[in-house]
């Protein structure tokens, strides 16, 4: 059975997905919030994207962890590393959920996992997929440093923009410390 670490940053507790999870999950695939990773779902879709999302860390070794706002105990998202079947290379991809959006809490927890697939899992590069019209996450991948290298056209999802993130030595501040 696979251990998922906990990453800790300033706000933010990143846990592994649980069963604690599918009502958050549920309210964000039947919301429009979820337009650009597959959505709206129906709670059993939701419920099997879940699923999804835990067994990726068994397939792959890691994932996308549930974030958590570490004073309040609330989810806000589901963030990670993320590299499904067909997907051009190994992501790092963000959803966030109704309300808590405009707080940074995209970024700040999709740092924390970029340094992670950086300086534990030895990842040389990263990218970010993003629909054309999801100019929210284009900000997010941009304020992370990424810059638009090219499109894909995924077989389900469409057309996708591929954002590429710095690599570790052009970082400068060296990654977060922030695995527990």
């Amino acid at each position: 059975m696979i251990q998922i670490p906990t990453l800790h940053t300033e706000r933010l507790t990143l846990r592994g997905p649980d069963a604690r999870d599918i009502e958050p999950m549920r309210a964000f695939y039947a919301s429009d919030r979820s337009i650009f990773v597959g959505g709206p779902l129906t709670a059993e879709l939701a419920w099997r994207q879940l699923g999804c999302e835990i067994g990726h860390w068994t397939l792959r070794g890691y994932g996308r962890w549930m974030v958590d706002v570490t004073e309040t105990g609330q989810t806000v998202g589901n963030v990670g590393l993320w590299n499904p079947e067909g997907w051009p290379e190994p992501e790092i991809g963000w959803d966030l959920f109704d309300g808590s959006e405009g707080k940074g809490y995209a970024t700040e927890a999709a740092l924390a996992a970029r340094s992670y697939a950086y300086d534990v899992l030895g990842w040389t590069t990263a990218i970010s997929l993003v629909k054309p019209a999801n100019q929210a996450s284009a900000k997010v991948a941009a304020r992370m440093g990424a810059y638009l290298d090219t499109e894909f056209t995924h077989e389900r999802w469409g057309e996708m923009q591929i954002w590429r993130h710095p690599a570790p030595a052009d970082i400068a501040d060296g990654g977060m410390e922030a695995y527990s």
